[in-house]
C-alpha cells in the first residue's frame, strides 16, 4: 500500500523554540492513522504545515502526491482541514456554512452530500440555526461536514474532541471509521491517550520528536511486564514511600490510583510489608493492564 502522506526530515522553529525536530513520518493511503501527544507536543504546527498555512525551516512533506510548498495550490483541493478551534462563522446559519464552504471549493452541496448525510442528519433538524448558538457535538458534525463538502483525498482533524462530551466523542470515532470504509485517509490528532486505540497506526510525539510509531497492539507489547496498581488512602505519603523502594524504577499518579514500574527482581510481599511498616496499613499493590498512556510516559522518559 503506497503512502498518500509522505515526511521527511520536517524541521520548523520559532525563534528558540523547536516545535518539530526532524520529524519523519509516512501514513497509508486509506488509513486511519493517529497522532498522539499532549499540548504543546508539536502536533498543530505539523498540521499547519501539511495543510500550507506554514512553510517549515528544514525537511519535505507531500500529500497526495503534491508538495506542500510547490503545489499549495493544488493541494488545498484535495485535503479536508477541521482545526482544534471551532473556525466556522459563528452568525451563519447550519445551511449558510454548507453552502458557502462548498462555493470555496466550486463545487454544490448536493454533489457530495452522500458523503456527509450520516453526520449531517441530526443537523437537518434545525438548518436556520446559527452556528455560535450549537451545541459542542452539533459543532463539531457541521465542521467535519463542512470540511468533507468537497470530497477530499486526506482529512487533517486536529484535536476534535477537545471539549466535546463521552457520548460525542463516542460517536465522532464511529464517523471517523465510516469515512475510513469510503476510502478517504483520515490523520487525527489527540491528547486523549484513550483515542488512541481506535486507530489502526499511531505515532507518539512529544516535544517536537516522534518518540514510536506502530500499531497500538504492537506497541502495548510487553507493556504488562513490572507494571503495577497501588493504592492507599493517604497517596502523598504512599507516593514518596514508593519511590524510596529500591526496585521501584518510576512511579506516577493514574485515575484513582498510582501505577508503580519495577525491576525484575521486585518482590510485591516484600513490598507491601515496607509500605506497611512506614505507615501505610492499608495499602495494596496489584498487577496493572498497561495501556498508551503508559506507553507515552516511559518513552517520553527515555527521551528525556
Amino acid at each position: 500500500m503506497r503512502n498518500i502522506i509522505d515526511i521527511q526530515g520536517l524541521t520548523k522553529r520559532y525563534g528558540r523554540l523547536t516545535a518539530l525536530d526532524c520529524v519523519t513520518l509516512a501514513v497509508p493511503q486509506g488509513a486511519l492513522f493517529g497522532l498522539i501527544g499532549p499540548d504543546g507536543a508539536g502536533k498543530t504546527t505539523l498540521y499547519q504545515i501539511l495543510t500550507t498555512l506554514l512553510r517549515p525551516d528544514e525537511g519535505s512533506a507531500t500529500v497526495a502526491g503534491l508538495d506542500v510548498v510547490k503545489d499549495y495550490r493544488k493541494l488545498r483541493a484535495e485535503i479536508g482541514y477541521m482545526p482544534e478551534r471551532f473556525s466556522l462563522y459563528p452568525d451563519l446559519t447550519v445551511r449558510e456554512n454548507l453552502h458557502f464552504f462548498a462555493s470555496l471549493f466550486g463545487v454544490d452541496v448536493k454533489d457530495n452530500f452522500d458523503l456527509i448525510a450520516p453526520i449531517f442528519e441530526q443537523l437537518k433538524k434545525f438548518p436556520n440555526r446559527r452556528a455560535g448558538a450549537l451545541s459542542g457535538g452539533m459543532k463539531q458534525k457541521l465542521a467535519l461536514s463542512c470540511a468533507l463538502i468537497h470530497r477530499p483525498r486526506v482529512l487533517l482533524l486536529d484535536e476534535p474532541t477537545t471539549g466535546v462530551d463521552a457520548v460525542s466523542r463516542s460517536e465522532f470515532w464511529d464517523m471517523l471509521a465510516t469515512l475510513k470504509e469510503k476510502g478517504i485517509t483520515i490523520l487525527v490528532s489527540t491528547s486523549y491517550m484513550d483515542e488512541a486505540e481506535r486507530c489502526e497506526c499511531i505515532a507518539l510525539i512529544n516535544k517536537g520528536k516522534i518518540l514510536d510509531v506502530n500499531t497500538p497492539g504492537r506497541l502495548m507489547e510487553d507493556m504488562d511486564k513490572n507494571l503495577y496498581n497501588v493504592s492507599a488512602k493517604d497517596m502523598y505519603p504512599l507516593l514518596e514511600a514508593l519511590r524510596a523502594l529500591p526496585d521501584v524504577k518510576d512511579c506516577y499518579t493514574f485515575g484513582a490510583t498510582l501505577h508503580i514500574v519495577t525491576n525484575d527482581s521486585f518482590n510485591l510481599d516484600n513490598a507491601v510489608s515496607k509500605l506497611r511498616q512506614a505507615g501505610l496499613d492499608d495499602a495494596r499493590i496489584w498487577p496493572a493492564k498497561g495501556n498508551i498512556e503508559d506507553l507515552f510516559i516511559k518513552l517520553a522518559k527515555e527521551d528525556g
